[in-house]
């Protein structure tokens, strides 16, 4: 097992440690609730250092995302960041990851924790243009503060104007001290926050003085089980959960991120599905009976038959409502539908409703 740079730190905290993606990681300190109402209210940070991080170098860096993934890259600016994923060539999603545009000859990926290596591996076997890959996740850590106090609590630590850092862009700047830190706006809670890059050495001492900014402001340490229940609430897809190599982003409902503009893996195969039509679809459902819907339970028509699997589900906390996520055949698939989930036996009512679960209006 690996452990972040903030190891130490985590257990010293008392934080509970589980392991995820070959990391010893946080689930929680003070509670999985208390944490996840200190994002939505104030402001919450977690160590996501088990992430992964690629640069991509060199002036063939863009015929290369470009072909890998199925977001046109070619839209991005200097400091602006995109959402993408890479297909598979076999219809499904190897992976979803971030793209920041640092120059045009130089890219920053962030991808998930347990794809590091097949991210990198499908990546470099891809590389026919020889451009430049360098595989920096052992060297940073990332820290996410997320909240509605976060610029507010952020500002005393740097001279950046974080007001002015646009959802899905970033800046590079002095941040408590430390230089070139990449400050991005691109949280996964749908609180407003900011993403903090820095290199190992310096993690605590970031992490150290955020916690001192924010400790008037009600700031909590938060753990990967607040992490989650945040991302549901926002209906926002999870690798290995809502997405997999065996979902394709167009029945994951990423037809947004999937731009048929230029040429990329599985672009022929995902046009022809769109064409053709979906067979299966993701969706949101409220349950309208007690009962929380677990990944894998299966999802039932009114007569009982299987239409499809759970796959995220938890109690809400902004909410108090139960909610969950899974794929159905399409027919089941429009705003209002009924549909029942199989907990142990027993068919409970739920609703396929319109995401996200949670607004703050």
């Amino acid at each position: 097992m690996k452990n972040t740079s903030l190891f130490e730190t985590h257990v010293e905290l008392g934080a509970k440690m589980v392991s995820f993606a070959g990391y010893n990681m946080p689930v929680s300190y003070s509670g999985i609730k208390a944490e996840h109402q200190a994002v939505r209210e104030a402001l919450g940070m977690f160590d996501v250092s088990h992430m992964g991080e690629f640069l991509v170098k060199g002036k063939n860096a863009l015929d290369l995302l470009q072909y890998v993934t199925s977001n046109d890259v070619s839209k991005l600016e200097d400091g602006k960041v995109q959402y993408s994923c890479l297909p598979n060539g076999e219809g499904g999603i190897v992976d979803d990851l971030l793209v920041y545009r640092i120059n045009e000859e130089k890219y920053l990926l962030v991808v998930n924790a347990s794809n590091i290596e097949k991210d990198w591996n499908w990546i470099n076997k891809h590389n026919r243009w020889g451009v430049e890959l360098e595989d920096i996740s052992e060297n940073m850590s990332l820290l996410a503060v997320q909240g509605p106090k976060a610029v507010e609590v952020l500002q005393q630590l740097t001279k950046v104007n974080l007001a002015d850092i646009a959802y899905y862009t970033f800046v590079i700047g002095d941040f408590a001290g430390v230089s070139d830190v990449i400050i991005s706006a691109t949280g996964y809670t749908g609180a407003g926050g900011f993403e903090l890059y820095v290199p190992n050495a310096d993690a605590k001492k970031v992490w150290d003085a955020v916690m001192e900014v924010g400790a008037t402001h009600g700031i909590l340490p938060c753990g990967l089980g607040c992490r989650d229940t945040l991302r549901l609430e926002m209906g926002f897809c999870l690798y290995g959960n809502d997405i997999n190599d065996s979902t394709s982003p167009l029945e994951a409902g990423l037809g947004w991120i999937t731009k048929f503009t230029k040429e990329f893996i599985d672009s022929e195969r995902l046009q022809a599905q769109k064409a053709n039509g979906l067979t299966k679809k993701l969706v949101a459902f409220e349950m309208q009976e007690r009962g929380i819907p677990r990944q894998y339970y299966a999802l039932m028509g009114e007569s009982g038959d299987v239409i499809g699997e759970v796959t995220s589900g938890s109690e809400s906390p902004s909410t108090g409502k139960l909610i969950g996520m899974g794929y159905v055949q399409t027919a089941h698939s429009k705003l209002g539908s009924n549909i029942w989930v199989d907990i142990r036996g027993k068919k409970v009512a739920a609703q396929v409703v319109k995401l996200p679960f949670y607004s703050k209006s």
